[in-house]
């Protein structure tokens, strides 16, 4: 029964667009869920989802971990009540774990001086530029195309990006200038941006994973503790300290919600010193009878 139904939920995932990636890892999941689980599904309690915290936890797993394995066992019981007719209440409703909630954390300009000054290779150079600059996504550097470029106009076309959203980011002169000198040592058809270079699967488009490797690489070979998504939180954090509005930065990162990027104000020290010296000067100056 249970194999039945992920297989029929996969294919509902591929209906609704959501990517290959995501897929991959919800039948991941929910695969490792039902051979944990001793009764057909129709019978889960929060008790079995209870168990199956519990045996997560003895794994040690960490909770951010825990909770994506809650999260998508609750989407799949929520399909299989409102799409397959399952007669049950959802069993993940009353399970819940803490998740701590660190601020995100950016690299300063000392660090992405130092990072960047071991990048030779320009295809290398030209992605971690547009993490910093542009603010992308380790997933949506990875898809995308030649054809979303847009040197003349200094800007690039984001397609399918995160929740299926499609976003235009732009091109600092520096980011323009990195992807003009890949651009003409790449010197292939293909339409995928950024390719693998050596090996059996060179002229393939670069994946995910090739991409952190890179970062990987590069952070050990620098001796500057970085990935990918920091050099996406060092870019939100250093418009917010040139004074780009906040709506601006949601914009540009694709957040859903604002929410999200208030979350870099928490980190940006710079501002909040430069407006309360700005902010206090003026009160001092009506107050000077104190």
């Amino acid at each position: 029964m249970g194999p039945t139904e992920v297989i029929n939920y996969r294919r509902s995932l591929r209906r609704k667009n959501y990517s290959s990636h995501t897929v991959k890892n919800y039948m991941n999941i929910l695969t490792h869920f039902i051979s944990r689980v001793a009764v057909p599904l129709s019978q889960v309690t929060h008790r079995e989802i209870g168990a199956y915290v519990d045996y997560l936890l003895s794994r040690r797993r960490k909770p951010k971990t825990i909770t994506c394995h809650l999260q998508t066992i609750r989407l799949f019981f929520d399909y299989l009540i409102e799409e397959e007719g399952m007669k049950m209440n959802n069993p993940v409703i009353r399970v819940s774990i803490r998740l701590p909630k660190p601020l995100p954390r950016h690299l300063h300009d000392d660090q992405v001086a130092k990072f960047f000054k071991v990048i030779t290779d320009p295809r290398d150079r030209a992605i971690f530029m547009l993490m910093l600059r542009c603010g992308l996504r380790v997933e949506e550097v990875a898809k995308l195309t030649a054809g979303a470029l847009d040197l003349a106009r200094r800007r690039l076309l984001v397609i399918n990006g995160k929740g299926g959203k499609d976003r235009v980011v732009y091109l600092s002169e520096d980011v323009r200038i990195a992807l003009e000198v890949y651009i003409k040592k790449r010197s292939s058809k293909a339409s995928g941006l950024f390719l693998v270079q050596k090996g059996p699967l060179s002229g393939q488009p670069l994946s995910v994973r090739g991409i952190q490797k890179r970062m990987e690489y590069y952070a050990q070979k620098s001796k500057v503790s970085a990935s990918c998504h920091q050099l996406r939180h060092t870019m939100a954090t250093q418009l917010l300290n040139a004074d780009a509005g906040l709506a601006t930065i949601q914009d540009l990162l694709g957040h859903s919600h604002i929410t999200t990027t208030q979350r870099y104000c928490q980190v940006s020290n710079l501002k909040v010193q430069r407006d309360y010296y700005q902010a206090i000067q003026v009160v001092l100056e009506r107050t000077q009878n104190y």
